[in-house]
């Protein structure tokens, strides 16, 4: 019997619809932006392109963001197969190669989030030559940031800055990714076993007894000793912050599948427990977790796109068929009402892929506007949505 009136599910219909609006403001930007890179953060539901800074001019290659714009592009590519977004994605080694080798704002472990998806995804793609040696370089400058006895990866800033020295962020757990890849590409042992090291840090020190999780946590550098753990972006030193408790599910996810360490699974599952315990009714999460409905806090969907990726991640990494079901169905409940309630689609003016996130509350920056990464994981969340087989860039 031949079906004459099958139709793609309703969810199906919407996540189609969304993943062809997504694309329709990716090649936009395309023509917007090139090679040259947003802000971080739109403008009144718009991105400009990135301010000059340190020498650099307007719209450079500069920051932690600046490879979620390739990024992008690379996803593209995976939903359309369209030559033009490989091109449009390939475009920008030569940018991320100039910024390693000139040695170009590289205090920061974000390092791993800049050449996992601008660098490693064209070596592994294309055989990109260049690619490749801007991302060991990159691994190289990342592992300058390891602090022995401490066992962690600084986070920002000089290493000579008493500020900052002996400080990680839950941030740096998607960071790891770039070292591991270095020891795969090289057979060298000594980036993979810091970033075990470093990740068995934060697993004992950066997520509570609660199952919550501090952002920032301080190392005596010398010593090694424990110090005590602060936020940055977060409500306060006691609360959780919910991209970093996101950063955590996703993170510590991707440690476990290079490491195979099972600690490392359960911290996930149980940063993933205690954010699913904290969603509001439309299952987007305010910025800070101790926020809830009537709270008239705002909502971050960037967190929202990320705790998105890292259950459907960790929903192909637990062994309990319940559990996984259980965070599949979540992520795909937070996606849709990313979907249905936080995408541009229709917005008359913004050249971002998600509204309503926030990047810092607390200093008044990026509040209720798009955001890079939020596009980015919103975008990666829709790949895997509707993309069998499809091949993580971490």
């Amino acid at each position: 019997m031949t079906a004459t009136n099958v139709r793609p599910s309703p969810d199906a219909e919407a996540m189609a619809a969304a993943v062809t609006a997504a694309i329709r403001t990716v090649e936009a930007n395309i023509d917007t932006f090139g090679t040259r890179y947003p802000a971080d953060t739109t403008v009144a539901n718009r991105y400009p392109l990135r301010p000059p800074t340190a020498g650099q001019p307007e719209g450079a290659n500069v920051g932690w963001t600046t490879s979620f714009w390739p990024g992008m592009l690379w996803l593209a590519h995976d939903l359309t197969g369209d030559e033009h977004h490989l091109r449009a994605a390939l475009a920008h080694v030569d940018s991320f190669a100039d910024r390693v080798h000139g040695g170009i704002d590289l205090d920061t472990h974000d390092l791993g989030f800049l050449y996992t998806l601008a660098c490693v995804t064209p070596a592994r793609r294309t055989g990109d030559r260049r690619a490749r040696a801007a991302a060991l370089a990159a691994a190289d400058h990342l592992m300058t940031r390891f602090l022995e006895p401490a066992g962690i990866i600084q986070a920002w800033g000089d290493l000579a800055d008493p500020r900052q020295r002996g400080r990680t962020i839950i941030d740096s757990l998607m960071n790891t990714p770039l070292l591991y890849w270095a020891s795969q590409t090289t057979g060298d042992g000594r980036y993979a076993a810091a970033a075990r090291r470093h990740t068995a840090q934060l697993r004992e020190h950066i997520l509570r007894p609660d199952g919550t999780t501090f952002h920032t946590f301080y190392w005596d550098p010398e010593t090694g000793v424990p110090l005590r753990g602060e936020t940055e972006q977060g409500h306060g030193d006691d609360t959780c912050w919910a991209r970093g408790q996101a950063w955590g599910i996703y993170g510590f996810t991707l440690n476990h599948r290079y490491t195979g360490d099972p600690t490392l699974l359960a911290a996930a599952s149980t940063c993933a427990d205690h954010l699913l315990a904290r969603l509001p009714a439309d299952h987007v999460a305010y910025w800070d977790l101790e926020f809830s409905d009537g709270s008239d806090q705002e909502r971050d969907s960037s967190a929202a796109a990320i705790a998105a990726c890292g259950l459907a991640e960790l929903a192909g990494s637990v062994a309990d068929p319940a559990r996984a079901k259980g965070y599949r169905d979540a992520a795909h409940r937070i996606l849709r009402s990313l979907v249905d309630n936080y995408a541009s689609d229709g917005h008359p003016t913004s050249n971002a892929l998600l509204l309503h996130g926030v990047y810092d509350k607390p200093k008044g920056v990026g509040v209720d506007e798009g955001n890079l990464w939020g596009d980015y994981f919103y975008l990666e969340a829709l790949t895997r949505a509707t993309t069998r087989g499809w091949t993580s860039p971490w």
